[in-house]
């Protein structure tokens, strides 16, 4: 959501990014669906961003194709724990915005979406500043994946790489924001 800017259509389609599959064709408005193009683009560019791929295989191989998962809420926990780096806004202030940006449109958010809104903005994002709060957001994902994972106890390659990670989520996160700006003023179409 961060990479979203300040506009809340942009928001709302990079937030539910994750639940919206396939081609999008005009099933969303346009500022939403570009929000949610700049969800794959910005997806994409992770996958093959260097600092995102430093840090994937800084972690235990036994983790697999999990380790890019592991990386993202890495990053989540590195910009909630120094929002105060990347934004003038209170971390507080931000969620209430974006809750009340996601609230107006939830209509068009996904019906399995819309159910998770007060668990995100509640309990989940709010924790995520805190090595306990990403330890139980891991616990939380592998319950939902199907087929065994070793996402429950993940945290403890964010304690290992501490210092490194964080290295490359700064880096990363320059790029990204460069990216996500470059992305927004063409208008969806870079």
């Amino acid at each position: 959501m961060f990479l979203s800017g300040d506009v809340p259509e942009l928001l709302v389609g990079n937030f539910m990014g994750d639940f919206v599959k396939g081609p999008l064709g005009d099933a969303y408005p346009s500022r939403i669906r570009q929000g949610l193009m700049l969800h794959r683009k910005i997806d994409s560019f992770a996958q093959k961003d260097v600092c995102f791929q430093a840090s994937r295989l800084r972690l235990a191989p036994h983790y697999g194709l999990y380790r890019g998962v592991l990386v993202d809420l890495f990053y989540d926990h590195f910009l909630a724990k120094e929002w105060h780096r990347w934004s003038r806004r209170e971390f507080s202030d931000y969620l209430s915005w974006a809750r009340n940006c996601i609230e107006l449109h939830r209509s068009a958010l996904p019906q399995k979406l819309q159910g998770l809104v007060p668990v995100i903005f509640d309990e989940l994002l709010p924790s995520y500043s805190s090595i306990d709060g990403i330890g139980s957001a891991l616990t939380r994902m592998s319950r939902r994946v199907t087929r065994p994972n070793p996402l429950s106890g993940g945290e403890a390659e964010l304690i290992s790489h501490y210092g490194e990670l964080k290295v490359d989520f700064t880096s990363f996160t320059r790029n990204a924001q460069q990216f996500a700006a470059d992305f927004i003023s063409k208008g969806g179409e870079g």
